[in-house]
């Protein structure tokens, strides 16, 4: 049934920074708001879901200058692979932009003009640590030195890694740059503020309203009981960013337009699309505003962002909805471990909708960690989807298609059984409106033990086989398939893709709107495998390629005078690799992968398999015949796609722009490279 006024829903969650790839934490979150607005638009509310790559500061800077490319081709190479990763996890997103836009820009200028206007803005110097050879201020991460209290060399300027000491960096032992290796000095500057402290009754109402769940008003209240300061939202040249207006050389803080973001990308959604944008934005309207963020951000969604909007004339959100880190194991995501995944490498071995079920398992509106635990992992996923829920389709389609044609019977012969499972979806749609989806996850895996159990006690195979029992065996499948029916209505949300094979198998939409339509006398599709098991084999070789990844990331070189010592490995660690001439002598697309090629490359006295992330960048029938450098002695790796026994060697932004290393000439395939 259709909600008698439709409501109107923005959502968004937090902006991945455009400086690395997407991890598991950000998938997290993703999926979180991402089955919030599924479940809203089954419902049929009109809800969009918009976000963009954090695009901007210093950090993207140096990196595009470590590449020897520029920000923008940065961040446009990381903003593809966001985007793709967000894609194959089913991230429905109706705008993925980014804060280096137009619309962020004018937004921006536009907010601190009327900040300005509302005498919200002061200015004063202020002293920094400052690198003589780069010609830049430090921010607290990029000096190092040894911790004042322990003693360990190489610690960050705001914290010690090893005694969990909190200082500033004039406390550090010998500071170095960590950018480039100079002793800091301190230099004066102008800055801009924010004066936080004249909203301060605000947001103490704002606290106390319903708009944060209780642990997080309860830890700002912290900010507002110590007394607000003024927020520092500039930044000097060099800095990639945009410039404050009619300050040359000043430019606004990443965080200044980070969260203007989220109207930005709005706003390019509407321009594309024409929905209306004004209404969204505006105090005093019907819609519903809600940000998904983690918990390490809440001072800038719940303190500078709500007075911001305040002073700009804009509406605040609805609500904020914050959730806990993901830890891996019980534990803290660990690269050396292979427990730091990377989307990329997950989704190269495993089903996106097995991780966005566990989520949904785990996931409460609390702000309580998240641990993805891979052997409960495997057993759930395989339990509850496989065995549950997968398993009362396939045991009862097999019989309707010898049968009975794909065909279910005229009349349902359990309606009160059937009336049930539909009674309880006003109790899932609102444990789903709540976000507590795992008590969702529950009710739904004890209604299909319910379907389970009755199919079980019918005995369709037991009756199949006694003659005239052909229109009892009708009448129990095709209950079972109504079942079916219902419950991948309440897990379309979390499982979109095995909803949309579900939907093709029982020819009919599964959305809450139509959830009190039995189907009888009702034409079946043909049934198709909806999700396979996990096998834990794939889950080990996942950890395994975590752990490769990282290994290769810190070999990696780095430009000249740019090394940081985190990056370096020692000469006997390089001397380890077995770097050798391979003549490629075969090639083929890798189905179902969007980046890998398969190639067989020839050593000379043998042949090894090797799977290369270069699709974008050449076609297979150019490869064959050419010498490359490869890895000879890189443990092999199972993948998704197959095993790949070596790493072959390429450089550049990414793209069509990534060239295979080919050795010089008189080269020949087993050839050491020294």
């Amino acid at each position: 049934m259709a909600p008698k006024r439709p409501r109107k829903i923005l959502v968004t969650s937090a902006l991945p920074y455009a400086n690395a790839p997407l991890h598991l934490g950000h998938m997290l979150e993703q999926v979180q708001a991402d089955i919030w607005v599924r479940f809203q638009k089954s419902r049929g509310h009109d809800c969009l879901y918009v976000c963009a790559d954090d695009a901007h500061g210093t950090a993207i800077m140096l990196a595009a200058e470590k590449q020897g490319i520029t920000p923008e081709q940065h961040i446009e190479r990381i903003h593809r692979d966001h985007k793709r990763d967000s894609d194959r996890f089913l991230i429905d997103f109706a705008n993925f932009h980014s804060t280096h836009s137009p619309e962020n820009r004018a937004w921006s200028e536009e907010i601190y003009r009327r900040l300005k206007a509302n005498k919200h803005i002061a200015s004063r110097a202020i002293t920094q640590a400052f690198d003589p050879e780069k010609q830049l201020f430090l921010a607290d991460r990029f000096i190092k030195g040894s911790c004042p209290r322990c003693k360990t060399p190489d610690q960050y300027g705001d914290n010690c890694e090893a005694c969990g000491a909190t200082y500033t960096p004039a406390d550090l032992i010998d500071p170095v740059s960590a950018i480039s290796g100079a002793t800091p000095v301190e230099k004066e500057s102008v800055h801009f503020f924010f004066k936080l402290p004249e909203f301060e009754t605000m947001l103490r109402q704002w606290l106390d309203s319903d708009t944060l769940q209780p642990q997080v008003a309860n830890k700002l209240r912290e900010w507002t009981e110590a007394g607000l300061q003024e927020w520092d939202i500039s930044r000097d040249a060099p800095y990639f960013g945009f410039e404050i207006p009619d300050e040359p050389g000043k430019y606004f803080y990443v965080w200044l337009d980070a969260p203007i973001g989220y109207i930005a990308s709005f706003q390019n959604y509407c321009e594309r699309t024409g929905h209306p944008f004004e209404p969204y934005w505006q105090p005093g309207g019907d819609t519903e505003l809600y940000h998904f963020i983690g918990k390490d951000i809440i001072n800038f969604h719940g303190l500078f962002w709500p007075a911001m909007l305040q002073s700009a004339g804009l509406r605040t959100p609805t609500a904020i909805f914050v959730h806990g880190f993901l830890t891996v194991n019980g534990t803290k995501m660990s690269k050396s471990r292979g427990t730091f995944i990377n989307a990329g490498t997950y989704l190269e071995h495993l089903d996106a909708e097995y991780l966005r079920y566990y989520f949904a398992a785990k996931l409460s509106g609390s702000v309580d960690d998240i641990d993805l635990n891979l052997e409960d992992f495997v057993q759930r996923v395989n339990s509850d989807v496989v065995g549950k829920i997968v398993n009362i389709a396939s045991r009862c389609a097999g019989f309707l298609a010898r049968g009975f044609d794909n065909r279910l019977a005229g009349e349902c012969a359990e309606p009160a059984l059937l009336a049930d499972f539909i009674a309880r979806g006003d109790a899932i749609a609102q444990l789903y409106e709540e976000r507590e989806f795992n008590k969702a996850m529950r009710e739904v895996v004890a209604l299909a033990d319910q379907a389970n159990q009755y199919i079980d006690e019918k005995k369709p195979w037991v009756l199949a086989k006694q003659a005239g029992s052909e229109s009892e065996v009708h009448a129990v499948c095709s209950v079972g398939i109504n079942l079916f029916r219902v419950l991948m209505t309440y897990l379309k949300p979390v499982l979109p893709a095995m909803a949309t094979k579900a939907e093709s198998f029982l020819a009919c939409a599964l959305d809450w709107t139509e959830l009190e339509n039995v189907l009888v006398d009702h034409q079946l599709g043909t049934f198709e495998p909806l999700l396979t098991r996990i096998d834990s084999k794939q889950v080990d070789a996942m950890v395994e390629a975590s752990k490769q990844a990282t290994v290769a990331a810190r070999a990696a070189p780095v430009a000249v005078g740019q090394a940081d010592k985190a990056e370096t490995i020692a000469f006997e660690d390089f001397a380890r690799v077995d770097l050798r001439i391979a003549e490629i002598v075969a090639a083929e697309l890798v189905e179902g992968a969007d980046k890998l090629l398969r190639l067989t490359l020839s050593l000379g006295d043998s042949e090894k398999q090797v799977l290369a992330g270069i699709r974008s960048a050449y076609e297979p029938g150019e490869l064959v015949g050419k010498l490359t450098v490869m890895v000879a002695n890189l443990a092999p790796r199972k993948m998704r796609f197959g095993v790949s026994e070596g790493m072959v060697l390429a450089a550049g932004p990414g793209g069509k722009e990534l060239f295979l290393l080919e050795p010089h000439a008189g080269a020949r395939a087993g050839m050491q490279v020294k």
